[in-house]
């Protein structure tokens, strides 16, 4: 396998392999051109075949990417592996045989372990050279502590948590909140752009501080739209026609978008789990403790999340949001229209 030439964004270490490639490239002025990623010269590792990771994959696939995966549970990863994904048994031996390698798990504790675990993780696998790319909305701090762990190993690893659900996902219409190194990044962005839209926030951790911020902004649009159901319900207004309405004016959003239609039809599927916004809502508020920030929208609707976790509820989409705003009011969105069939 031709060996990466991101090692140059590194010091040489006595650990370096002394390929001519990346020396050329390292001793080459400014002027030189750099060979750009393409799938003759890079192979990718993934990690992590969820709800989004499946679709992301896909695309890398279609654009003749040769992907390694790993996943906890294999079935999962069945359509990837028909489209030519070869499987391995650990993320250490997913690294072994990656240039690149992307993740997106569900917890912080799931990237720890991924990347970070002595004997399993990609790290301990991962030739230097080589760059991780964690995808996963995750801790500012250890999105930092890879990024040393990595140049330790003399890797490099960039923190890119992505926005746009799962339908994003699908389109490969995705936000990409980078944080890095920007030359690594630059070089990243025709790799990553098989995904969505890259935006480079600065160095490592920022990336996820631009998702958690995204993330506070979502929580509170999701709170404003399903009261807003809630309250022009209780109006006698019909909901089909008051989000058309609406959806033109000051009030229309993404979330009103991608969400609207779904909770009107009962549609509570998850596009991104109850139980991981939860989890990120809860890295946000530790977050804003940290900064001495207060910010009582994001605490309320961290704790009407809460609430749909302790009804069992965490495995569905966000839009089930209106499930826990309708026990408060002791109503139902389809208690008119399942009189009407009676």
């Amino acid at each position: 396998m031709r060996p990466f030439t991101f090692l140059s964004l590194h010091r040489f270490t006595s650990q370096t392999p002394p390929y001519s490639l990346i020396l050329r490239h390292s001793m080459a002025t400014a002027s030189a051109a750099v060979e750009p990623i393409s799938p003759s010269n890079t192979k990718l590792g993934w990690i992590g075949t969820g709800v989004m990771g499946r679709s992301m994959c896909s695309h890398l696939l279609k654009a003749g990417y040769a992907v390694t995966i790993f996943t906890r549970t294999q079935s999962k990863a069945e359509s990837l592996l028909s489209m030519g994904a070869q499987w391995a048994d650990s993320p250490k031996s997913l690294a072994s045989q990656s240039d690149v390698i992307f993740s997106i798990v569900g917890y912080p504790s799931d990237v720890r372990h991924v990347f970070l675990d002595p004997t399993s993780g990609a790290l301990a696998g991962l030739r230097p050279g080589g760059v991780v790319i964690d995808m996963t909305t995750s801790d500012p701090s250890l999105a930092v502590e890879i990024h040393s762990a990595a140049s330790t190993a003399g890797c490099s690893s960039v923190d890119a948590p992505v926005s746009g659900g799962d339908r994003g996902a699908r389109l490969a219409a995705l936000s990409i909140f980078a944080g890095g190194d920007e030359t690594l990044v630059t070089r990243l962005t025709p790799l990553l752009s098989n995904l969505g839209r890259v935006y480079y926030m600065g160095g490592p951790g920022k990336g996820q501080f631009c998702k958690l911020a995204n993330q506070v902004t979502i929580a509170s649009t999701m709170v404003g739209l399903c009261e807003g159901l809630i309250y022009a319900h209780k109006a006698g207004l019909d909901l089909s026609n008051y989000l058309n309405a609406i959806s033109t004016g000051a009030a229309g959003s993404k979330s009103l978008e991608l969400y609207g239609s779904r909770i009107l039809s009962r549609d509570f599927e998850a596009g991104f789990y109850v139980n991981h916004f939860v989890k990120d809502l809860g890295i946000c508020l530790r977050e804003c403790q940290n900064m001495g920030l207060a910010l009582p929208g994001l605490a309320l609707a961290q704790q009407l999340y809460v609430s749909l976790k302790a009804h069992g509820e965490g495995d569905l989409g966000t839009q089930a949001l209106v499930l826990a705003l309708e026990r408060l009011n002791n109503v139902s969105l389809v208690s008119d229209s399942s009189a009407d069939k009676k």
